[in-house]
Formats: C-alpha cells, sequence, structure tokens
C-alpha cells in the first residue's frame, strides 16, 4: 500500500517494462521541480520521518526515475539510512546482476529484478589507462575497462607452452566477479603485460563504481567466493619468465576494514606426487573452482597440458584451523565440469549444486553433493541449455530467492533466467529406505504437492544479440 501511495503523489505510471512515464506535461514538472527544490520537506504535507518510510516500500526498479524528482529525492533515494530501514521493514529485494560480453570486446552488466521481471543497465566501468595504473603501483602496462576480448580460456592456458608472442598481443581479460557486503566486487584480469590487482566495487544503492583496495598479487582467471562475510580468492595466473603461470596463493578481503590479508597458499598435494620431473613441468596445477559450502572453502582443481586437463579432486580450507586439507574424494572425482575443465557450482540453502552438461547438448541435468555418502546425485533432468561449444560460459548458476536458478542463452540469442525445479534429494533418501506403507503414501502426497514447484521454468528473458555470459552474482537490497 504504501508503495501505490508514493507512486500516486506524483502522478506516476508504469507503462511497459522498461518505462517510468509522467503524466503531467514538462511544463508542468518543470514547476514541481522547482517547487519541491525549494521545500526542505521530501513531501509538503509529511514530516520526513514518514516520507523515507513510504520510500523505503517503493519497489526499487523505480528509484531510477524517483531521483529525477528533486535534489533532496535523489539524496534520500541514495542515502544508506534508506536501504538500512529497508532491511528492517523487511522490503529488501534479492536482485540478480549478469555480467556479459558483447562482440566488441566490452563487458555489460545487467541487473534483473526477479519480481517485477524487469532489466536496468548499469553504469559502465571506469577505465584506467597506463599513466594510472603506473601513479597507482599496479602492474598492468596497458588499458583496464569494460573491454573483454574475443579470447578464449584455452588461448591463455596455451601460452603456458611458451607462446610468449601470443602472450605479449593478449587484450584485457580473465576478470573475477564477486559479491559481499550488498556490492559487487571486479578482480584482476590480464593485460598484455601482466596479470592485474585491480579491484573496482559497484554500489547499487549510488549506482556508481569506485575503486577498492587493491589486491597483494596481480591474477587472472581467479576463483572467488564468500565467507563468514568475506570475500576469498584463490590461485589464478600470473605471469612467469616462460609466459603464464598458475597461482596456489590465497588471500581474503574484509569490507568492514577494506583491506586484504594473506591465506596460506593451496599445497596442490597431488601435484606433487607426479612420478618424473618432467611430467611436473608439463602438467601445470591449476584451481578449477571455488565455493563456500559447510563453513569451508572447496577448491577443485586440474592437471593441465592444453589440450588435455586431469582431474585430480581438490582441497577444503577450513579457516577455524586455518589449514588446507585433500577433497573428499567423490566430492573431488564426481564435481561435474564445463568448458576447458572450470567447475562450476552454487549453495543454494545449504545444498551444493552443480550443473553436468555432458549428457546431451540440448540438456543438462543438475546435481546436488551428498556429504553423508560423499557422492553427487541427479536431483533435476532436462535443463534446456543450448549448444554454445564456442562459448566461454554457455550457462551460469545462481541462488537466487532461495532458490536455484539457471542462466543460459537460448536460440534466438536471448539471455533466459530459468527457476529449476529440484527433487529432495533427502526426501527421496528417506523413501527409499522407509518400511512402513502409510510413509511411503504420505512422500508421495508430498512430492504430488510440490511437483509445480519441482519443475523448470523461465522466469525473464532479455535480447541480447551475440553477447556472450561471463558471470552472475545476487545482492539484496
Amino acid at each position: 500500500m504504501g508503495a501505490k501511495l508514493s507512486l500516486n503523489i506524483f502522478g506516476a505510471r508504469v507503462d511497459g517494462p522498461d518505462d517510468f512515464v509522467p503524466v503531467e506535461t514538462c511544463k508542468k514538472q518543470k514547476l514541481m521541480s522547482n517547487y519541491w527544490e525549494e521545500n526542505q520537506r521530501l513531501i509538503s504535507s509529511l514530516p520526513d520521518e514518514i516520507s523515507i518510510q513510504i520510500l523505503a516500500r517503493v519497489p526499487r526498479i523505480h528509484y531510477l526515475s524517483l531521483k529525477l524528482v528533486s535534489r533532496a529525492w535523489k539524496q534520500a533515494i541514495t542515502s544508506n539510512q534508506l536501504f538500512h530501514l529497508r532491511q528492517e521493514l523487511g522490503t529488501a529485494e534479492e536482485w540478480l546482476y549478469i555480467l556479459t560480453k558483447v562482440k566488441d570486446g566490452k563487458l555489460v552488466w545487467y541487473a534483473l529484478d526477479p519480481q517485477a521481471r524487469r532489466w536496468q543497465k548499469l553504469p559502465p566501468m571506469p577505465t584506467i589507462s597506463v599513466e594510472d595504473e603506473s601513479r597507482k603501483g599496479l602492474t598492468g602496462q596497458r588499458i583496464w575497462n569494460m573491454a573483454g576480448s574475443s579470447l578464449r580460456i584455452a588461448d591463455a592456458i596455451m601460452a603456458w607452452l611458451g607462446r610468449k608472442d601470443a602472450l605479449d598481443q593478449m587484450p584485457f581479460c580473465g576478470c573475477a566477479v564477486g559479491a559481499i557486503d550488498g556490492c559487487l566486487y571486479v578482480l584482476g584480469g590480464f593485460s598484455s603485460a601482466s596479470a592485474m590487482r585491480c579491484v573496482w566495487r559497484y554500489d547499487p544503492v549510488a549506482n556508481a563504481w569506485n575503486e577498492a583496495y587493491p589486491m597483494s598479487i596481480g591474477r587472472a582467471y581467479c576463483k572467488t567466493t564468500v565467507l563468514n562475510n568475506k570475500l576469498y580468492v584463490v590461485g589464478g595466473v600470473t605471469r612467469g619468465n616462460g609466459g603464464l603461470s598458475p597461482l596456489q596463493s590465497a588471500e581474503v578481503y574484509d569490507p568492514n576494514t577494506g583491506a586484504w590479508s594473506e591465506v596460506p597458499s593451496m599445497p596442490f598435494a597431488k601435484a606433487q606426487v607426479l612420478p618424473t620431473a618432467f611430467l611436473a613441468d608439463l602438467l601445470k596445477p591449476i584451481a578449477t573452482g571455488l565455493t563456500s559450502y559447510q563453513g569451508k572453502l572447496f577448491v577443485p582443481q586440474s592437471l593441465y597440458c592444453w589440450p588435455f586437463f586431469v582431474d585430480v579432486g581438490g582441497e577444503v580450507y577450513d579457516p577455524d584451523v586455518n589449514t588446507w586439507v585433500e577433497m573428499p574424494m567423490g566430492m573431488g572425482e564426481g564435481w561435474p565440469a564445463r568448458q576447458a575443465g572450470t567447475k562450476l557450482s552454487v549453495t543454494v540453502n545449504g545444498e551444493l549444486y552443480a550443473l553436468d552438461p555432458s549428457s546431451s547438448l540440448d540438456n543438462a541435468k543438475v546435481k546436488v553433493y551428498d556429504s553423508q555418502s560423499d557422492v553427487w546425485k541427479v536431483v533435476a533432468e532436462d535443463i534446456p541449455i543450448h549448444d554454445f561449444s564456442d562459448s566461454e560460459s554457455p550457462y551460469l548458476l545462481a541462488g537466487l530467492t532461495q532458490k536455484l536458478h539457471v542462466i543460459t542463452k537460448d536460440a534466438n540469442n536471448n539471455i533466459t533466467v530459468m527457476q529449476a525445479g529440484v527433487r529432495n534429494h533427502h526426501l527421496a533418501a528417506l523413501s527409499s529406505s522407509s518400511s512402513s506403507s502409510q510413509d511411503i503414501c504420505f512422500h508421495e502426497v508430498h512430492e504430488l504437492e510440490e511437483e509445480s514447484e519441482n519443475s523448470t521454468k523461465v522466469i525473464a528473458t532479455r535480447t541480447v544479440g551475440s553477447a556472450e555470459l561471463v558471470s552472475c552474482q545476487t545482492l539484496v537490497i
């Protein structure tokens, strides 16, 4: 009700999914704008405390338009006070943020409001020039901006074989993306000369980018995740004497202090027991994924010698004891892989999910990890995944509104956000082990009641042409 009241105050209406159209004429709008500028209150007849309460109940999709009402409104809508109030009132909204790479190499962000099913385009990231990086003590020697490249992960890995000529000609690529404390973070990347330390932060309250404190070392293709309200970064590659070299190091960012601190390096224990020095030099160990699960960091790993890669399980970091241990065998060996051996996963409601695209060209399976039996179990089938064999990221996974979502592109080059209907693997195990026909009947009825929730459905689409998917995150604001 508050949302409707606040919108009707200004005589505004919503015509389409991307429009917010004032009813008044331009002349009248100008007079109203001058009036609000001169009036010290947000709403002339109400105390500001009440006005803020109204604004906190307005759907966030309208904030970009409401900021145009007056300077006072813009100041109120971009204030932390308003968004803290939204958290207290329970009106905070979870949005999905998707990073894409368009044909000319630029990286473009889109935000999706899943309730309104409307999209917003984020402002472009700033550009760092050669002079800026040198002045700030950063390691890159070209330009780091929204430019990505048509460069594939495969091309980067080929540089490990000593093809420094190709390495020298690489444009910017390989940044990582994370989300913490209500902000998006874009970390590192690779320029023609070296890996980057840069970190950029997007604040959705201000709808603006700003530079955060850089990482301790330049990284490209590193992996990120959040654990205990801290942003962890592991692995990646940097430039060595003979080309690109994989990194075993890890570090963690605390948004409360704005500083990075070291984490013990990954041992890569299985890479240390190769039978010959030749294989040890030929096979490069890399981190192929990262997820936070059950209070720990799980890092699947592989040994690479392009175009071949060998899964070697992975390692687990426990922040309570500050040490790495070997990943459970079933977890590491069964972790589904996508292009170039990278392993994508997401934790939703305490469950670790991964997508297995190997079943067919047009369909995939969702698997969940059962920590008690140390196996991956299929909980959803026939997830439509169009064949984009040339794409670096043919699909993405996200936990949105406490449900698993799969993001991909359809045959018409539309970004498609699907809510994946997954079976409850705990319930299935209980049903199979139950000896009581009454219990089995109860479970069957329960499953029928939830059948509509267990079907995959499209919640939003957007036309992006030939743009490729890169990464995605969610924020609750």
